[in-house]
């Protein structure tokens, strides 16, 4: 796994960005896939969800069911892996309870506060983020008493610009949508298409909220194989299948 310096340095708080690497499964989700929506024998999901469990120190790790959507949940107790609530992003103050989402290309949020208890995981793919998935997140931890001076937040592996290419009803839409984020595309090489930044859309709504600090590991799914799963890559590729990875905190 990989950890932010924002939230290694927090006493009582274990995260990881989980990779691909070092767990059961095989074929194309070699070898740590941690999503059950993936085509993949539960059991051998579970499994690597477990490693999670273990490496974080935690009882048991959930996650949601996540559909693209700005909903963030709080969270008082744990849940059955085959009915899991609706919601793009968990808070808790629960300890001993690993929070997460998976992704494959979209970005990974992690927050945590630093004084008062309160964690946060946050699925932002480009529907989610101008949905207000972060907003929500950030207002569901003030809601459970943090105040956004200290709060921490890291970003995660996520697809990067230079991997993102997206064609002119994306840009059409998101713009009229979103008039302030033209600084987000650059053109593409091939005609009419643009290069959007992911990352750098999230960095800039956190960074609405004045946190008291951001990191962006800058670590891209599509360009490293090795370590991370992609959607995108799967596509271009025309595999039949991709894994997720996890991203995970938990109160110890």
């Amino acid at each position: 796994m990989i950890k932010a310096s924002v939230l290694s340095d927090i006493e009582g708080i274990s995260h990881g960005f989980f990779t691909r690497q070092g767990g059961h499964s095989g074929g194309v989700y070699a070898s740590k896939n941690t999503g059950l929506g993936a085509d993949e024998d539960n059991e051998v999901v579970l499994k690597n969800r477990q490693i999670v469990a273990e490496v974080l120190g935690a009882g048991e790790v959930v996650t949601p069911y996540q559909y693209h959507s700005g909903v963030a949940l709080v969270v008082k107790k744990g849940w059955d892996w085959q009915s899991p609530p609706k919601a793009d992003a968990l808070v808790t103050r629960k300890k001993g309870l690993a929070i997460a989402v998976n992704t494959a290309d979209c970005t990974p949020v992690i927050f945590a506060d630093i004084k008062g208890g309160v964690i946060a995981v946050a699925h932002s793919g480009w529907k989610g983020t101008v949905g207000g998935v972060l907003e929500a997140t950030i207002n569901q931890m003030k809601a459970l008493g943090s105040d956004p001076d200290d709060i921490v937040a890291a970003i995660g592996p996520t697809i990067s610009q230079a991997n993102y290419e997206v064609g002119p009803e994306f840009v059409e839409q998101f713009l009229a949508d979103n008039p302030d984020s033209e600084e987000f595309f650059v053109d593409s090489e091939r005609d009419g298409h643009s290069m959007f930044d992911l990352p750098g859309c999230v960095g800039r709504r956190l960074e609405r909220y004045n946190l008291k600090q951001i990191e962006d590991l800058s670590l891209c799914t599509y360009g490293d194989e090795q370590r991370f799963y992609s959607y995108r890559r799967m596509t271009h590729r025309g595999e039949p299948d991709y894994g997720r990875q996890m991203s995970a905190i938990c109160i110890n």
